[in-house]
């Protein structure tokens, strides 16, 4: 089978010739259509004195509001936030230091961590021409301003565990399977 054409994007079809010369089309990539949702005509039932509530302004869509929210995504990430914080509480750190004081991180996501933060202007990198080369990591004053908000945060986390185990244990209870463990399945080889 012959495959002519490229794939153009989700649910999109190439044409394929098959071995007996028949030209036929097919899904791309073994995926499915995209299914587009149909749109409403306005309902009848409408009244003309519905109102229209509009979000506050801290809400509504401006440039400013993007760019907070591109702010946000950034120290808001699983990483961000406890590289932050040991920075805060340690000082100007080597990469490998911060690599064992930062629980569970892998060295790529350091990395990108780290230069995320960096270009933001939230960590100051610092290269000495040594052999080996030595590359220290420091909060800046911009990144040394979220000290207080991610120690909250922490001492937040910290004060409400027990409460927060205790709504997960309810949850759990009440909605059969979620957060069992898992089952182990054995597969029987013949």
């Amino acid at each position: 089978m012959a495959i002519k054409g490229t794939r153009a994007g989700v649910g999109a079809r190439t044409s394929v010739t098959s071995a007996d010369g028949v030209p036929r089309s097919a899904p791309t990539a073994g995926r499915r259509p995209v299914k587009m949702a149909k749109r409403r005509a306005p309902s009848a039932n409408r009244t003309a004195s519905a109102r229209v509530v509009s979000a506050p302004p801290a809400l509504q869509h401006t440039e400013a509001n993007c760019r907070a929210h591109e702010m946000l995504e950034r120290i808001g990430d699983k990483w961000s936030v406890p590289v932050i914080h040991v920075l805060g509480v340690e000082g100007t750190l080597r990469f490998g230091e911060l690599l064992r004081r930062v629980t569970g991180i892998s060295q790529r996501m350091l990395t990108v961590t780290l230069r995320g933060l960096e270009r933001d202007g939230l960590v100051r990198r610092t290269m000495y021409p040594e052999v080996p080369p030595r590359v220290e990591y420091a909060l800046t004053p911009l990144g040394a301003t979220l000290r207080e908000i991610v120690r909250a945060l922490i001492d937040w986390s910290g004060a409400h565990l027990t409460a927060v185990d205790a709504a997960r244990a309810r949850f759990d209870q009440q909605v059969r399977g979620w957060g069992a463990p898992s089952r182990r399945i054995e597969i029987k080889r013949r």
